[in-house]
C-alpha cells in the first residue's frame, strides 16, 4: 500500500555539508536503530509526538484545561505528555504562545516538492535535494515515489542513510539516486548490536550488494569517529578491509566526532548515552585514523 504522506521532522535550505553544492535536506522521521551518540534524536520515533518550549510558556495552564484524561500531568510548573497518545491537536491549538509544538509536519509529494524547488535555482553545480532522517527507507515508498518525481523534474537526489532497510526499496530507489552516503558505523556484530541496538549483517549485505551493482560509484561510505566505540584501531581497520575486498575503488569517509548533539536530547525528554565532555579529535587523531585506512591499500578517502 502506497504511503500518501510522509512525515518529516525537518527541512534545512542552504545546506551545504550533505553533499555537493547548496542543497535542500529533507529529515524523514524516524530510525530503526538507537545509537547511543544519535546526532537527530528527534527523529528517532515514528511517531509525530508533542515538544515543550519552556522559554514561549506563560505558565496559564490553559494545556491542562484541555487535556483528555490521562494525556499530560502539569508539575514542576510545566506540562509532561504521556508519549503513547497518537494525537495531540488539542494541546498544540489552545496552547496561546505556541509553547506546545509538533515535532514534526505530514507533507504529500506535491506539499513536499514545492519545498523543494523553492531553492531550485541555487541546485546548480551539482546542487539538489538530500534526504536524510532518522532513516528515509522506514518511509520508503513515500521516498521512492518523491525521488521519481525529483528525477523527471531533474533534480539532482542525494540520501543520508543507515542501509538497515529491505534490499527491495533500495533496488527501487537506486535508478533514481545520483549520491548515496552509507553509514558503517561499527564492523563487529557483537558490538554493532550494542552501540546501536540492531544486528550489522543487513547494512553489510546491502553495502556489498550496492557496491558489486552498476551504482557503485554512486556510493560514499561513511564512518562517524565516536570516542571508544566506532573511533578504534581495530574497528576502522575491519570496515577499511570489508571495503577493499568488496570494491576497492570505493570512496571512503570518516566523520569527526560531533559533541553538540547532547543538547537536543532535554527537548526530546531523552537521556543522551556519552559523557558531555568529550571532544572532536584534532588534526593528528584524524591523521591516525586516515593512515590506518591507507594501510589497508584503500585509497579513495575522502578528507575535509
Amino acid at each position: 500500500m502506497k504511503i500518501s504522506k510522509a512525515l518529516v521532522f525537518d527541512i534545512k535550505r542552504f545546506a551545504v555539508h550533505d553533499g555537493h553544492g547548496i542543497r535542500t535536506t529533507v529529515f524523514f522521521k524516524g530510525c530503526p536503530l538507537r545509537c547511543v551518540w544519535c546526532q537527530n534524536p528527534e527523529g528517532l520515533s515514528a511517531q509525530r509526538q508533542p515538544l515543550y518550549f519552556q522559554k514561549s510558556c506563560i505558565h496559564c495552564r490553559r494545556c491542562e484545561q484541555y487535556a483528555r484524561e490521562g494525556q499530560m500531568i502539569y508539575q514542576n510548573d510545566r506540562p509532561y505528555f504521556h508519549k503513547d497518545f497518537d494525537n495531540f491537536d488539542n494541546l498544540v491549538k489552545y496552547c496561546p504562545t505556541g509553547a506546545i509544538r509538533y515535532d514534526s509536519e505530514y507533507y504529500d509529494i506535491e506539499e513536499l516538492l514545492i519545498k523543494i524547488k523553492q531553492d531550485e535555482v541555487f541546485f546548480r553545480e551539482e546542487g539538489g535535494v538530500t534526504f536524510s532522517g532518522g532513516e528515509p527507507f522506514m518511509q520508503g515508498d513515500f521516498l521512492i515515489e518523491l525521488l521519481k518525481r525529483c528525477h523527471e523534474e531533474g533534480i539532482h537526489t542525494a540520501i543520508e542513510t543507515s542501509l538497515y532497510a529491505p534490499l527491495d526499496f533500495i533496488k527501487q530507489a537506486l535508478p533514481y539516486l545520483d549520491l548515496i552516503y552509507a553509514d558503517l558505523k561499527i564492523y563487529d556484530e557483537k558490538k554493532h548490536q550494542q552501540y546501536t541496538g540492531v544486528s550489522s549483517h543487513l547494512i553489510k549485505d546491502n553495502i556489498k550488494y550496492i557496491l558489486e551493482s552498476q551504482y557503485q560509484d554512486k556510493v560514499i561510505i561513511r564512518t562517524p569517529l565516536i570516542p571508544s566505540m566506532s573511533a578504534t584501531d581495530d574497528n576502522i581497520t575491519a570496515i577499511a578491509q570489508f571495503l577493499i575486498k568488496t570494491y576497492p575503488e570505493v570512496k571512503y569517509e570518516l566523520l569527526n566526532y560531533n559533541p553538540l548533539a547532547s543538547s537536543k536530547y532535554d527537548l526530546v525528554e531523552l537521556e543522551y548515552g556519552l559523557p558531555t565532555n568529550l571532544k572532536m579529535f584534532d588534526q593528528q587523531q584524524m591523521q591516525h585514523f586516515y593512515d590506518l585506512v591507507y594501510q589497508t591499500g584503500l585509497k579513495n578517502l575522502i578528507i575535509e
